[in-house]
């Protein structure tokens, strides 16, 4: 069992715990061990993946939805905390089944792992396998999404347009400050999206996730769209988030709550900016 998360619990008592750790693929040995610091704030960063897996959260009374956690930290740390397991602690005690995904990292040091190889793989392999075991867990198979964060976002994305078979699609996406695919392949089958960000992140981000909306709209994609003021890059859950974005989950939980905007209709989508 991994290691608790003092800040979280110390403001939060939470019911649900990680389940055992579930594997994508066949274990290897001959690899360097994977590392985990800890930083003085108290979140828990990993790196050296090369055992790919799912850390499960799985709620006494679920109600359906299961969302697919993806942790960014640059292709090559994960920053499993306050963009993995406090999440998954958040979502799980609302009902929503949550699997924090370890992926084998491409840009870390001598790493000879690719982004939309063996990183989006290990992405897929997580929908399938929740997507097959979706009646074990009391999973409704027709709304299993994926919420990715900066560089994670980037393989939500990426997920949400290359797959190619029905079981590796995901039912929706959230890309939470999301690093944005340079290729775009947006049609009316692409997943709903909820997209947040930061007003003071990079533009690549603040500027870029308004202009994929844009282009969602466009391909008629149903979309909705959440930038904070005053808010930089990072926040993810954390004790300390302060002022509306505090509450991003809960626009979320709404969002993933209610009808999604069917292709097609325009006036199903909302933007929202706080201010």
């Amino acid at each position: 069992m991994l290691p608790l998360l003092p800040l979280l619990l110390a403001a939060t008592t939470l019911a649900v715990e990680p389940g055992t750790p579930i594997p994508l693929a066949p274990a290897r040995t001959d690899v360097t061990a994977e590392t985990l610091r800890t930083t003085p704030a108290g979140d828990q960063i990993v790196s050296n993946v090369h055992n790919p897996r799912l850390i499960p959260y799985l709620p006494a009374k679920p109600t359906g939805p299961a969302v697919i956690l993806i942790p960014g930290g640059g292709h090559q740390d994960l920053w499993t905390t306050h963009e993995g397991h406090a999440i998954a602690k958040w979502l799980s005690d609302r009902g929503i089944a949550s699997f924090v995904l370890y992926y084998r990292l491409a840009r870390q040091k001598d790493s000879k792992y690719t982004v939309e190889g063996e990183s989006l793989t290990d992405t897929f392999k997580a929908i399938e396998l929740v997507r097959a075991k979706a009646a074990e867990w009391k999973i409704d198979p027709a709304n299993i999404g994926v919420m990715g964060f900066s560089a994670g976002g980037e393989l939500a994305a990426l997920a949400s347009m290359r797959y190619t078979k029905p079981e590796q699609r995901p039912s929706f996406q959230a890309l939470v400050y999301p690093a944005i695919p340079k290729q775009l392949s947006l049609t009316r089958d692409t997943p709903p999206a909820f997209l947040i960000c930061g007003e003071q992140d990079r533009p690549s981000i603040a500027q870029g996730l308004a202009e994929l909306y844009v282009s969602m709209r466009k391909a008629e994609v149903s979309a909705e769209l959440h930038v904070y003021a005053g808010v930089g890059h990072g926040f993810g859950l954390r004790p300390t988030l302060k002022g509306p974005v505090r509450g991003w989950l809960d626009r979320f939980s709404e969002w993933l709550a209610a009808p999604k905007g069917t292709p097609g209709v325009k006036d199903e989508s909302s933007v929202t900016s706080k201010k």
